[in-house]
């Protein structure tokens, strides 16, 4: 029940969103849209809960709260921010408004990874002290042995992205020819 939930969780996530983007920029009722979006952070709340209660009522804790407790972490740290870059899109394609800024190339590029990866410790930290509540309720009547995996899933999620991360510091993404942008300094150092 806890997989299905979580499907249903992403699924809703994207009908939301697609539903309080049409309603702001295709019906012109931003109110509404931003009502509409507004109610993207319950999902997670009734996932939190249901799967308290899985627990709760003597379930075994396995992957599935688990899984749960990343997805409700990645939420938190991205879920603002997918919603507003994609509200930037919106307004910009269907509103005339601005075109949104790019990651960039160089030292911004550096700068935007970095920036993501803070949000993926904030999307650990989240998941680890839920995991973590979990472990502490379950107490010894239970495995918690999947919890614990999943925690560490969730520190090697940090270590990978701080590892993508430093890869663009050290071997920046250069501009495509013929954008102007190809003659500005590096980080990197040639020679």
């Amino acid at each position: 029940m806890i997989v299905a939930l979580i499907i249903a969780c992403e699924i809703g996530f994207w009908v939301l969103l697609a539903a309080g983007l049409a309603l702001r920029y295709l019906a012109k009722m931003p109110r509404l849209g931003a009502a509409v979006l507004l109610c993207e952070p319950l999902m997670e709340l009734v996932l939190l809960v249901v799967t308290t209660m899985d627990l709760k009522n003597g379930a075994e804790p396995d992957w599935k709260h688990g899984l749960a407790a990343l997805y409700i972490g990645y939420t938190v740290a991205y879920g603002h921010y997918t919603i507003k870059w994609l509200d930037g899109h919106a307004a910009h394609r269907l509103a005339g408004g601005p075109k949104p800024a790019g990651a960039g190339h160089g030292k911004a590029r550096a700068v935007h990874e970095w920036k993501l990866w803070a949000r993926t410790v904030l999307g650990a930290a989240v998941a680890l002290v839920l995991l973590q509540t979990a472990i502490w309720y379950v107490g010894d009547a239970g495995d918690v042995s999947s919890l614990r995996a999943w925690q560490f899933g969730a520190l090697r999620a940090v270590g990978i992205h701080a590892l993508v991360a430093a890869a663009y510091t050290v071997w920046p993404k250069k501009a495509p020819a013929g954008t102007g942008q190809e003659d500005r300094p590096s980080l990197a150092k040639t020679g």
